[in-house]
């Protein structure tokens, strides 16, 4: 494979014309002719366009879709516009107010990710992003309620006012005074506790003889929190937004390339793991194409920053995937933004 020049080594009429075709193609999906070109204010004839997009094919950083076509950028080109030739867009007024609104809704802190992540999506026309930050609940209250002879329900409040509900087995004929108990003992010992934390004072608890709880209050209490920390280890830790907005005019030309991208963000796993390589660092890390071997048949990118929480840690990251055409341009200073404000979010 041909290595890419610098930008540095194209003369003046290369980077001008380079530039033009991949802001035309960004801006609507189809390649670039030397005539639309040369209508757009170039001092030179068609002529003298097709041998310079010619040259830039050479190069590696052009290629024409179809004999009688225009040009449009390959991936290695999109890596050159990118990192030498983007002229950033700071979001307006009026698209930061949107994301800080979404952000500032309240209510438990995946609430807000997936709300901010939506707007991200209406704003950049991308599918949103987030991965959850990688931390554990921390136990405000625990409950229990019958809910016949042989089950009852878990409920769980979290210090962010999250609150999820289980339903465990227990044993048959439980009185209900147990299940209060059981909920009385957890809440008192473990509230301010991680689930790993809660587990570990829990065992010492119970292997110490220091509470005084009957046997069935004893296996509910052990029930109820081994379920929780179960169900931590298999969570989700990717929410993902907008899968329509990837569905524009000009990728019905290319169902394909649509349906592979659909199936990438069906793999939640391997992309959750891409975002998670974005974590390392300040830097907006950008994805193009098959640099990356998940987007090897979709041709897509992804756009990812880290945002920190309380301490200055990184806790996750924030992103907008889609075509590699996409508006890098307006997009890396929007995803910039909502990291930015995820940060003072959770700080």
């Amino acid at each position: 494979m041909t290595r890419s020049p610098p930008i540095a080594e194209l003369t003046d009429r290369a980077r001008d014309i380079f530039r033009r075709v991949v802001d035309g193609y960004l801006e609507s999906g189809q390649p670039v002719g030397s005539r639309t070109l040369a209508q757009a204010g170039l001092n030179l004839s068609p002529a003298s366009i097709r041998g310079v997009l010619a040259q830039l094919e050479m190069a590696g950083l052009l290629t024409a879709p179809h004999t009688s076509a225009g040009r449009m950028p390959t991936e290695r080109g999109l890596r050159l516009f990118v990192d030498g030739m983007m002229q950033a867009h700071a979001p307006s007024d009026e698209e930061r107010q949107q994301i800080e609104a979404r952000a500032g809704t309240g209510g438990p802190v995946e609430e807000a990710l997936a709300a901010t992540t939506a707007a991200l999506s209406g704003l950049s026309a991308c599918a949103g992003l987030v991965m959850v930050p990688k931390r554990e609940a921390v136990l405000r209250s625990i409950g229990f309620v019958p809910l016949g002879a042989t089950q009852a329900l878990a409920v769980l409040v979290g210090e962010d006012g999250a609150v999820e509900n289980r339903v465990i087995d227990v044993p048959a004929g439980v009185a209900p005074g147990a299940l209060v108990e059981a909920g009385n003992f957890m809440t008192a010992t473990l509230a301010g506790l991680t689930l790993g934390e809660a587990r570990a004072r829990l065992e010492h608890e119970l292997s110490q003889g220091r509470s005084a709880l009957d046997a069935a209050a004893r296996a509910l209490v052990e029930r109820g929190l081994a379920v929780w920390s179960e169900d931590g280890a298999r969570r989700p830790v990717l929410i993902v937004r907008g899968h329509g907005r990837l569905l524009d005019d000009a990728a019905t030309a290319d169902l394909e390339r649509v349906r592979a991208l659909l199936d990438d963000l069906d793999g939640k796993q391997e992309v959750a793991a891409l975002l998670d390589s974005a974590r390392a660092g300040d830097a907006t890390r950008i994805f193009i194409g098959a640099e990356n071997k998940l987007f090897t048949l979709s041709g897509s990118s992804v756009i990812a920053k880290p945002f920190r929480g309380r301490d200055g840690r990184v806790v996750g990251v924030v992103g907008v995937i889609g075509p590699t055409r996409l508006n890098y341009a307006r997009v890396v200073p929007m995803v910039d933004f909502t990291a930015a404000t995820l940060t003072r979010l959770l700080g």
